[in-house]
């Protein structure tokens, strides 16, 4: 029993997602997960986002995670958006913004070995609103004349002012 998964109009090149795709092709989801978590291409985030999607849905399916293994993943062109870069003398040369169709396979090997990664997901903790930074709170009316008894000292005009002056002030 398999389980597909479809990661449609990624916005990344059909190629540059191959390459990340052809280093994981075969391999259990836990090794999978490790080796995108530590790659560095930009189409590892979305491709483990889709791997731990796929593993979420055959556990759906009461398939055994630790037996998963990436039976297939194909890389197909999607959609493409042409736009121009202006270049020299009036011209113009096109531009292929191409974006990738993703389908990814997950099957279960009944030999299959156990995993040599234990992942950990980091779960978010929730903050206490007394515990984080200082939330902006409203100033009472006592705190607001005091305030303006501070800033009450008479301001000297800046200097734009007091050299671009509209009437004529030599003397002052």
């Amino acid at each position: 029993m398999a389980h597909t998964v479809y990661l449609r109009n990624l916005d990344i090149a059909p190629r540059k997602t191959r390459a990340v795709a052809d280093a994981v092709r075969g391999m259990s989801v836990n090794e999978a997960e490790a080796n995108l978590l530590v790659q560095r291409k930009r189409a590892a985030k979305p491709l483990l986002k889709l791997l731990r999607s796929a593993k979420a849905g055959a556990a759906a399916k009461d398939m055994n995670a630790e037996t998963l293994y990436i039976q297939s993943i194909r890389v197909d062109q999607g959609d493409m958006l042409k736009r121009f870069m202006p270049r020299a003398r009036g011209s113009a040369s096109a531009i292929q913004k191409k974006m990738s169709h993703v389908m990814l396979i997950l099957a279960e090997n009944p030999h299959a070995q156990p995993s040599r990664f234990t992942i950990e997901v980091k779960k978010k903790a929730k903050k206490n609103p007394e515990e984080g930074p200082a939330r902006r709170r409203k100033k009472t009316v006592d705190e607001e004349e005091r305030a303006e008894g501070e800033t009450a000292a008479p301001q000297k005009k800046g200097f734009f002012k007091r050299t671009f002056s509209r009437k004529a002030s030599f003397g002052k």
